[in-house]
């Protein structure tokens, strides 16, 4: 049976940095971003994970490597980041100055992923967890990442904008009280020196 999913967001990136939508570009880490993801080695150290599952993107599975995980892990297309489209490269504000009321969420992005496509996604990525068992650790992004969390508790991926993951944070989805019927986000969005270890 499945225990709990360790999700972590890659580190920074020079957009991340900046906020210019990373969906397809595959960007290296910055200084800092490496600096980040080796932190998330201590948290995650000594759990002992079932699998380890990554997005292909290297921002992604450089972080995993720094994190200690490389060995083993597996690359899961699943994971990759929305796909932006013509927002690709853009901030938030540039997106807003062409499309006012904009919500990534709710409306996708031209040329890019709609939300429908995501929600898919997600729920396909979901549906293959649940059935593993043991610990699992997965490496991803921020926007699929918030994604991925609203679906597990089962709201709808318009309310994945109600959820903020900064760039090397872990969040953990589990089980209330062990119930596979019972979905919840047990950590989210929490920085290495805060998140929890097994048995805490």
């Amino acid at each position: 049976m499945l225990h709990r999913v360790f999700l972590a967001r890659h580190g920074e990136t020079d957009w991340s940095k900046s906020g210019r939508h990373t969906g397809r570009t595959d960007l290296a880490l910055s200084a800092q971003g490496e600096l980040n993801a080796r932190r998330l080695a201590g948290p995650l150290s000594g759990i002992g994970f079932a699998r380890v599952l990554t997005s292909p993107m290297r921002r992604a599975r450089r972080t995993c490597e720094l994190a200690g995980l490389g060995a083993g892990a597996e690359v899961e297309p699943d994971l990759a980041e929305w796909d932006y489209g013509a927002y690709e490269g853009l901030t938030s504000a540039e997106i807003l100055a062409r499309r006012p009321g904009w919500r990534l969420f709710k409306e996708g992005c031209p040329g890019g992923e709609s939300p429908a496509r995501v929600e898919a996604r997600a729920d396909r990525l979901i549906a293959r967890l649940r059935a593993m068992d043991g610990n699992v650790a997965l490496f991803s992004h921020g926007h699929f990442g918030r994604a991925l969390a609203i679906r597990w508790i089962g709201l709808p991926i318009g309310d994945g904008d109600r959820l903020l993951l900064d760039t090397a944070s872990l969040g953990i989805l589990a089980y209330e009280r062990g119930d596979p019927a019972e979905p919840v986000i047990a950590l989210w969005n929490s920085h290495p020196s805060a998140a929890p270890t097994e048995g805490s």
